[in-house]
């Protein structure tokens, strides 16, 4: 023995600390996980606040003040659930940041919404309901709040659960049950809602199928080709030219439309002209831009990363433009009708609605966007710059050939559908193309030897698309209608029991 005595490690103060630790970061995370709903409950409160100065001392001015808040409320979840679509590819495929893609979505949608969002719309919304049949002003009035509170209401579930809805059908439902519910069944244009119900097929069917040919024409013209360098700067900028067209086309029939009255097929030149002068601006950029690169699949993602994102933006301003309806059209008619004391087909939107709904977007997306983000560009299937391109070019492309067609369709099915198409497509291609058998035989003849038999076969047909996501999407998308419809009958019949609705 030395005569020193032991150390004693006291193991107290570390439990001490290291429970501190765990406490702080606790009320960290609670801390975070309530800053969101106090600043969308803070938005609101300004609304209402803002609302009641101005129209307080009106009649009905506490029925308007009330709708402008419910409006907002629907905005904001159009904001949390709807622009995922936009910007998700571009997220997932790593073209974009999640603090970049919020900020482009977040000024594009209000540029939308404020500048092409249309100043008029119809207050029957798709003309579900015709309005001799709600002619009673009041009656009209609370069947259009139910509608608004009851798809809001419905898109913050769909959110919360992680599942992104159509915001078109949410409140097309709505407006549908609250119709029943005040007017009964032979109130709704069944013709209508069956052309909405076709587009539940037909919006992720064509989106789909239009992602997966863009897709397979880029692996068949440029990625497996021996020198790629050489056929992306043939074919990239003909794709840019072709995106570009594709949303002045676009643009042309939804936005400028509300200036003059252009058919499609003026629609369609003037989209050709922005086609040809994309090609012949983006031309010179991708050849001086590809001088230098490696002949491999990573540089050719190089080349598609600025077109996603200028695709992203302007998907997110089309959206602004077309969608922003959904929150300020069932309010534009109630405020119209509380006013003039008028049951109308269609109404002037005022400027303070119009701000209510681009500025109620856009806290939406950057309070509750991310995690919609992220399930649409990362969990559905892998995204790259080239894939997410596809989705973009299918979205706007499939909104003309369905407006050509005359077919209603919502823009998050297309996306959604698009994102699918591209995965589904990458399955069959892996497992069958000869295309790319021949190129692998070309550069490894060894590999080719065995690319498709036993065990490396079952490898190169393995699954990329999530299946899990593919039924509980379908099941939210199929049950959307009905469910907005009777929450919204429920809410209608109980508005009316409480204030004594005629």
């Amino acid at each position: 023995m030395d005569g020193k005595e032991p150390t004693i490690v006291k193991q107290t103060l570390d439990k001490d600390l290291a429970k501190i630790g765990k406490a702080e970061a606790a009320v960290a995370t609670t801390a975070r996980s309530v800053v969101a709903p106090g600043l969308a409950f803070l938005f609101l409160a300004a609304i209402v606040l803002v609302g009641a100065s101005l129209f307080g001392s009106q009649s009905n001015g506490l029925l308007i003040v009330a709708a402008a808040a419910i409006g907002g409320y629907m905005a904001l979840n159009i904001g949390a659930n709807d622009v995922a679509n936009n910007v998700g590819p571009a997220v997932g495929s790593k073209a974009l940041t999640m603090t970049g893609a919020i900020i482009i979505a977040a000024i594009c949608e209000s540029a939308g919404a404020l500048l092409a969002g249309g100043d008029v719309v119809s207050t029957i919304s798709k003309g579900i309901i015709s309005p001799e049949n709600v002619s009673n002003t009041e009656t009209f009035v609370w069947l259009m709040m139910a509608a608004l509170i009851s798809a809001a209401l419905w898109i913050n579930l769909a959110t919360v659960l992680g599942a992104p809805v159509s915001t078109t059908h949410s409140i097309v439902g709505g407006v549908m049950g609250a119709g029943i519910a005040a007017a009964g069944f032979g109130a709704v244009s069944w013709p209508v809602m069956a052309g909405i119900a076709a587009s539940w097929v037909v919006s992720p069917v064509l989106g789909g199928i239009i992602a997966a040919a863009v897709l397979a024409f880029i692996k068949i013209a440029i990625i497996y080709r021996e020198d790629k360098i050489a056929a992306a700067r043939r074919w990239v900028p003909v794709l840019i030219g072709v995106m570009a067209g594709a949303f002045g086309t676009y643009m042309a029939l939804k936005g400028v439309s509300k200036l003059i009255d252009i058919s499609l097929p003026h629609a369609l030149l003037i989209g050709l002209g922005i086609a040809l002068a994309a090609w012949g601006i983006t031309h010179p950029l991708i050849r001086r831009q590809s001088e230098g690169m490696e002949n491999r699949n990573q540089s050719l993602r190089q080349l598609f990363i600025w077109p996603l994102i200028f695709s992203a933006a302007l998907l997110s301003f089309a959206h602004g433009a077309n969608d922003v309806a959904n929150a300020i059209g069932p309010l534009a008619a109630i405020v119209h009708a509380l006013q003039d004391g008028e049951v109308a087909a269609s109404v002037t939107i005022p400027l303070w609605v119009m701000l209510i709904g681009a500025m109620g977007i856009s806290f939406g997306l950057v309070l509750f966007g991310p995690k919609l983000i992220r399930m649409v560009g990362d969990s559905i299937t892998k995204l790259n710059p080239m894939r997410a391109f596809c989705v973009a070019l299918a979205a706007a492309v499939t909104v003309i050939i369905a407006s050509w067609l005359g077919l209603p369709v919502s823009s998050t099915h297309i996306a959604v559908g698009a994102i699918f198409g591209v995965g589904f497509f990458r399955e069959w291609f892996t497992a069958n193309s000869h295309t790319r058998l021949s190129y692998v035989h070309t550069r490894s003849p060894n590999a080719a030897e065995t690319e498709f038999s036993g065990l490396a076969r079952r490898k190169s047909a393995r699954k990329l698309v999530r299946r899990a996501h593919v039924t509980s999407i379908a099941a939210a998308w199929i049950i959307t209608v009905p469910a907005s419809a009777t929450l919204a009958g429920g809410i209608y019949l109980a508005l009316q029991h409480l204030f004594k609705i005629v």
